[in-house]
């Protein structure tokens, strides 16, 4: 009974905490403290989301599109950086490093160098979200792999196990874990940095539809995309979540920690 009653708790607060927000939102408009044109009330937003859907999913097919593939595009590269960084501790000197200095540079000041580099396609749109993506996965996988117990690996050499094999049978579980708490921040990037890759060039996409209505002063349908990249983001991230429950079954019988025990 505890354990469903938490459950429950756990759901309701944040939809009442969005249904807060919502009613605020609403009175905020309905008092015209913020004009309307400058702050569109929620049903406005939703008439406006419902009138352009046709074309709001044209366009949302694109920006997912594009960040599926860097997405995936990223984490191929981040696991692949990060197994080196792993096996090579100068590598990981010598890159880790740049790799942090990396996301200190804006996101918007390097989208119109790729557009100017790659032309208006899809490529630099792809290439930021794998810029944008690439980090919180490479990073994560690394502290992973770090955090294996050395008891286990050193149980393993006494059996003559391969370093194939520990990396296998140790290291790929341990980091799994980190691994899918750095591909959701990633799947939550992936989204916006197709997004904002959209804003400076290109012909389709939620950044180019965002483009046109702010130009037309439709405030209401840049709130409906807003909502909807909101959405794609969170599906992507609930998405994650269901992988991760496929690749770690054991997560959902280990024993509570007093740390959750007191939470709850």
């Amino acid at each position: 009974m505890k354990g469903k009653s938490g459950n429950i708790r756990a759901k309701l607060l944040p939809a009442g905490a969005f249904c807060l927000v919502i009613v605020v939102w609403w009175g905020i408009s309905a008092l015209g403290i913020v004009p309307g044109y400058m702050l569109p009330s929620p049903p406005d937003v939703v008439k406006a989301f419902i009138r352009d859907f046709p074309n709001l999913m044209s366009h949302a097919l694109v920006s997912v599109t594009e960040a599926i593939y860097g997405l995936a595009i990223g984490v191929v590269l981040a696991f692949g950086l990060a197994c080196a960084m792993d096996r090579f501790f100068p590598l990981e000197q010598a890159v880790l490093p740049i790799l942090v200095a990396s996301q200190t540079i804006p996101t918007i000041a390097i989208a119109p160098l790729l557009v100017l580099w790659m032309g208006f396609g899809m490529a630099p749109k792809i290439t930021l979200v794998v810029i944008t993506t690439f980090f919180p996965v490479a990073v994560g996988l690394l502290d992973g792999f770090k955090s294996v117990d050395p008891d286990a690996v050193a149980l393993l050499r006494s059996m003559n196990a391969t370093r194939r094999q520990i990396f296998r049978h140790v290291k790929i579980p341990a980091a799994l874990p980190f691994f899918f708490s750095g591909l959701r921040v990633s799947a939550s990037y992936a989204v916006v940095g197709a997004v904002i890759s959209e804003w400076l060039g290109g012909f389709e996409g939620l950044g180019v539809y965002m483009t046109r209505v702010r130009k037309a002063y439709a405030f209401d349908k840049m709130f409906a995309v807003i909502l909807l990249i909101v959405i794609i983001s969170l599906l992507l991230m609930e998405l994650v979540t269901l992988a991760k429950n496929r690749a770690m079954p054991w997560l959902k019988y280990r024993p509570e920690t007093a740390a959750e025990k007191h939470r709850r």
